[in-house]
């Protein structure tokens, strides 16, 4: 069987799309992850909870649901999830009773660390292919790339830069420009229905 890394008639198209790479080496630490946190409140998403609240000053609710880019109402059961084992405790804001800020306990950072420790071991292995030095370079590149998409809004300014690139399509005209959108809908062959419908 020939090695992937070795291609001698031609290179493959998809060695060149962010999209194709990115998506191997998600699905592999998502494999890995839920392996090493299965028995975890809450699984991997339960872990990144614990470790934002664990990282800083207490937060509510909304703050951590903002950073870790979740569902508010989803949120609130993966704090149910740690709170039952005794990992997170609740408690009002004394600058707003409103809001509920979530603290970690002892026993949740104890169990933390140890997954920390699992979850290092799963980096290392799919980061395998990688010298140290390239290894804390990739981390310190992909950190900066996090970052950068976390403080913009991604969808408005991907669709910024696909329509730089996209060619340009005539608008649609006369009767069948207005049969083609109506109401903010688009126009689907006959019998199947639109996704916003």
């Amino acid at each position: 069987m020939t090695d992937a890394t070795q291609r001698p008639d031609r290179p493959d198209p998809l060695d060149d799309d962010l999209g194709w790479m990115l998506g191997i080496v998600f699905r592999g630490y998502v494999r890995a992850a839920e392996h090493a946190l299965t028995d975890f409140p809450g699984g991997p998403r339960g872990y990144q909870v614990l470790t934002v609240a664990i990282n800083g000053p207490a937060r509510n609710q909304g703050a951590i649901a903002e950073e870790l880019g979740i569902d508010r109402t989803v949120l609130t059961y993966l704090i149910d999830d740690l709170e039952r084992p005794g990992f997170v405790a609740r408690r009002a804001d004394p600058a707003d009773r409103r809001n509920r800020l979530v603290d970690v306990t002892d026993v949740g950072r104890a169990a933390w660390e140890q997954r920390r420790l699992a979850l290092r071991q799963v980096e290392a292995h799919l980061l395998g292919a990688l010298v140290p030095t390239e290894s804390a370079t990739l981390r310190a590149l992909l950190q900066r790339v996090a970052c950068s998409a976390q403080a913009t809004d991604p969808l408005r300014d991907l669709c910024a830069v696909v329509a730089q690139v996209k060619p340009a399509t005539a608008p649609a005209t006369g009767r069948a420009g207005a049969a083609a959108v109506r109401g903010g809908r688009t126009a689907t062959p006959r019998g199947r229905r639109s996704s916003t419908d």
